[in-house]
C-alpha cells in the first residue's frame, strides 16, 4: 500500500478529506493517530460518534492491564504496552495513571489450576514474573478472603489499572499537535466502494474522501464493515459496573482480584471499591443501562469469595455499564482486508483494548505506512483466520 503521507498522495473526495480517515475517537483510534502522525503522516481525519472523543468504552472501562493471558499473541501486546503506559507521561505528556497493584486469580478446581500452571509457564517464558500462590499466600494480599476451597492462585505484579480516558486524551493532544483532526457527532452512515478500494466515508451529510480507512469503531465495527460489504465478526456486548461508598475494609494496594470459577472481579477505585461479573446470558445489545436484575448474582458471588463486601454500602448513582465489543475467539481483529486494501482493521479486542491501545497504535501505522505490521507477528489475529480454523483462542476473559 502507498504511504499516505507520500508527497502527492490521491484524495478521492473534496476538500474534507484526509489520508488517513479512523472511524472511532476511543483509545484505539487516537493511539493510531498519534502513531501515525508522530512518524510524519499527519493529515488524519478523526470521526466520532459521540459528543466527545473517548467518552464510549474507553471512558467506561474498568482500566485493567495485565500480562496473565493464555496466547502469546495478547501476551506480547500487554508487554509492549503495558511498557509503555509506565512512561506515557514522559513519552506522550498525559497521564496514564498507571497503578500496578497485580492481578490475583484465585482457582478453585484441579483442571483449571493445571492449565493456569501451563499458562505460567509461557508467561514466564516471555519473561513475564508471573507467580504460583499457595490459598494462604493468596489471602495475604488480599486479607479476609475465603481461601478454603482455593488450589492455587496465580499472581503477577506487573499487572493493575489505569486512567483510559487520560490516555486516549494523551494520545489525541499529541495528535492534534503534530496535525491531526477530530471531528465528533459524526457516526458514520456510508462508505464508498469502488475498485476494490474505500473511497469515501459519509457523515454528518458530509462526504469525506479518504486514501486509508482505519475501523476502530470499537462495539460498531461490525456495522461500519457492513457499510462495505465485510462480514467483520464483531458484537457489542453490555458490561455493568459497580461502586460502592468510600471503604476502609481493605486496603488501598489489594491488587485487582478475580474469583476464576465465578468470573467476579474487583479492585480499589479511590477510596471505594468497583466489582462486576459477566452475565453468560446478556444477548447482544448496545444497552448502556445498569443491570440492576444481574445485582444480587453478582453481590451473592463476590460476598462468598470476599466477605469483606457485606460491610461496604453501595453508591448506585455511580455505577455504569459500557460496552465490550466481543469477537468470537476473544481475539482482536487487526490489519488490512484482502478484500479491500485500503480498509485497515482495529476492533474486536474482547475487553482488551486499553491494555493493547499502545502496540495497537504502533502495529497499524507500521501496517499503513510500511506495509505491514513487524514490530509483532499479527497474522494470527487478521481477519483471515475466521475463513479457515481459527490459530487460538483466548481463554482468560472476564
Amino acid at each position: 500500500m502507498p504511504s499516505p503521507a507520500a508527497p502527492g498522495a490521491p484524495r478521492t473526495a473534496g476538500t474534507s478529506g484526509a489520508a488517513v480517515v479512523i472511524i472511532g475517537g476511543g483509545i484505539v483510534g487516537a493511539s493510531i493517530a498519534y502513531h501515525l502522525a508522530v512518524r510524519g503522516c499527519r493529515d488524519i481525519l478523526i470521526l466520532e460518534r459521540w459528543e466527545s472523543p473517548a467518552t464510549g468504552s474507553t471512558g467506561r472501562s474498568a482500566g485493567g492491564v495485565r500480562h496473565q493471558f493464555n496466547t502469546e499473541v495478547n501476551i506480547r501486546l500487554s508487554q509492549y504496552g503495558i511498557e509503555r503506559l509506565r512512561h506515557f507521561t514522559e513519552e506522550i505528556g498525559g497521564f496514564a495513571q498507571l497503578r500496578q497493584v497485580g492481578y490475583l486469580f484465585l482457582i478453585t478446581d484441579g483442571d483449571t489450576w493445571g492449565r493456569y500452571q501451563q499458562q505460567v509457564q509461557l508467561q514466564r517464558r516471555l519473561g513475564v514474573p508471573t507467580e504460583l500462590l499457595t490459598a494462604a499466600e493468596a489471602e495475604r494480599l488480599v486479607p479476609g478472603t475465603v481461601v478454603d476451597d482455593v488450589v492455587g492462585a496465580t499472581f503477577c505484579p506487573w499487572d493493575g489499572y489505569c486512567d483510559p480516558y487520560g490516555i486516549a486524551m494523551g494520545y489525541l493532544a499529541r495528535a492534534r499537535e503534530l496535525g491531526a483532526r477530530v471531528r465528533c457527532s459524526l457516526p458514520v452512515t456510508a462508505l464508498h466502494v469502488t475498485a476494490g478500494r474505500v473511497t469515501a466515508v459519509e457523515a454528518g451529510g458530509d462526504t469525506i474522501g479518504c486514501d486509508v480507512m482505519v475501523n476502530a469503531a470499537g462495539a460498531w465495527a461490525g456495522q461500519v464493515g457492513a457499510l462495505a460489504g465485510l462480514s467483520i465478526p464483531v458484537q457489542p456486548y453490555r458490561r455493568t459496573i459497580y461502586m460502592t461508598e468510600p471503604f476502609a475494609g481493605l486496603p488501598d494496594d489489594i491488587p485487582f482480584s478475580f474469583d476464576v470459577a465465578s468470573g467476579f472481579y474487583m479492585r480499589k477505585e479511590g477510596r471505594g471499591l468497583i466489582f462486576g461479573l459477566t452475565n453468560p446470558n446478556e444477548p447482544s445489545s448496545e444497552r448502556l443501562d445498569v443491570d440492576w436484575e444481574w445485582f444480587e448474582t453478582v453481590l451473592h458471588h463476590g460476598v462468598r469469595r470476599f466477605p469483606q463486601l457485606q460491610d461496604a454500602q453501595l453508591s448506585q448513582k455511580k455505577c455504569w455499564s459500557g460496552l465490550y465489543e466481543v469477537t468470537p475467539d476473544h481475539m482482536p481483529v487487526l490489519g488490512r482486508h484482502p478484500d479491500l486494501l485500503n480498509y485497515v482493521d482495529a476492533s474486536g479486542f474482547s475487553g482488551h483494548g486499553v491494555m493493547h491501545s499502545p502496540a495497537t497504535g504502533l502495529l497499524m501505522a507500521e501496517e499503513i505506512l510500511d506495509g505491514r505490521a513487524h514490530t509483532i507477528d499479527i497474522d494470527e489475529l487478521r481477519i483471515s483466520r475466521f475463513t479457515g480454523r481459527s490459530v487460538a483462542i483466548e481463554t482468560n476473559i472476564f
